[in-house]
């Protein structure tokens, strides 16, 4: 039984994390902090874990967390986990970071999309957390650093044909749709019921900090340097997004021979589900689980191959993710914990 600790328990990832881990069963939650609610149970900022957890939300330090815990989860945003990671590494735990700050392995092109990097030592140890690709590095990690929710949808569908060198390297469009937890659970007029119920709008168009976060994956996918444009929406939704990918090949190629690929690479990748010929993905039927649905269509008249993706963006996007990266670090079979049917819609 490995001891976990969840720093951030109060956000939307920290919620997901809770309901994981508490019915994994080699995991034994022992710390949940959060300086916004301390003092107050974890089961009534979250009412639905009412006897289920009732855990004290704490405000210990990073060297009092790793006393009590063999992993920690730092599920807090970019620039406050790095003034925790190094202490809980020294402290001797594993750490599976959630925010952006280990994600990118040059420290020149983190500063540019965020700010100055406080700990750029630890950047060539992170292992980016995507099992499907990374899953023998992940194992081996002391500090992964999970991806982010939009990468993982846009990477995900990309990297089998990009490795094959079936897509033109500068072609590609990532269009992406977001529920409204992806923003974080604290308050901001931009994501208020009335804001965004009945709305839908881009935003950080040529900007999003995401960008190359995408381009570093499929570049080391491809050998090559990748640009992409992507361009992220707000969806009037709870959980999930949904990425429409456009790629120019570079040859002629088949909608049989995409899903061939796609099946083939993922034949051993227990949470991607690759959908036959003329079935899309649809973000309802991967609500509340640990699936990345993935889609394909080639256009007949541009030749474009199209690919469409769908995930909780708070499962496979952020907590799922994390667990499944957990298990791996530790030994256990990845879906451990993580067997959950997506909620019917």
């Amino acid at each position: 039984m490995i001891k976990a600790a969840i720093i951030g328990a109060s956000g939307y990832a920290g919620g997901d994390l809770v309901r994981i881990l508490h019915r994994h069963p080699e995991v034994e939650i022992t710390c949940l902090t959060d300086r916004t609610n301390p003092g107050m149970k974890f089961s009534e900022v979250y009412p639905a874990f009412r006897e289920r957890c009732d855990l004290e939300l704490e405000t210990a330090e990073p060297a009092e967390v790793a006393k009590r815990a063999d992993v920690v989860f730092t599920a807090v945003p970019h620039k406050t986990a790095m003034a925790l990671v190094p202490d809980l590494l020294d402290g001797g735990c594993k750490v599976v970071d959630l925010s952006a700050d280990y994600r990118l392995h040059d420290a020149a092109v983190y500063e540019t999309w965020y700010q100055e990097h406080t700990s750029p030592e630890l950047l060539p140890e992170a292992v980016y957390g995507l099992p499907e690709v990374y899953r023998e590095q992940i194992a081996k990690a002391r500090l992964v650093a999970n991806p982010g929710c939009y990468p993982t949808s846009a990477v995900l569908p990309l990297i089998p044909l990009m490795e094959k060198g079936l897509i033109q390297a500068d072609s590609l469009i990532v269009d992406s749709k977001s529920g409204t937890t992806g923003a974080g659970r604290k308050a901001g007029t931009a994501t208020l019921f009335c804001e965004v119920n009945e709305g839908f709008k881009a935003y950080g168009v040529g900007s999003h900090r995401h960008t190359p976060e995408i381009e570093q994956v499929l570049g080391e996918a491809s050998g090559s340097a990748v640009q992409v444009n992507f361009t992220p929406h707000l969806l009037p939704i709870n959980r999930g997004i949904l990425s429409t990918i456009y790629a120019q090949p570079t040859k002629k190629v088949a909608l049989a021979e995409v899903l061939a690929l796609l099946n083939q690479s993922y034949a051993d990748a227990p949470f991607v589900r690759v959908l036959p010929e003329g079935q899309l993905p649809n973000v309802a039927y991967v609500k509340g689980s640990n699936y990345c649905d993935i889609g394909a269509v080639v256009d007949p008249r541009t030749g474009r191959i199209i690919l469409v993706s769908a995930i909780d963006n708070l499962m496979k996007g952020a907590s799922g993710q994390a667990v499944q990266n957990m298990n791996l670090m530790y030994g256990f079979n990845e879906t451990l914990g993580l067997d959950i049917t997506p909620l019917a819609p």
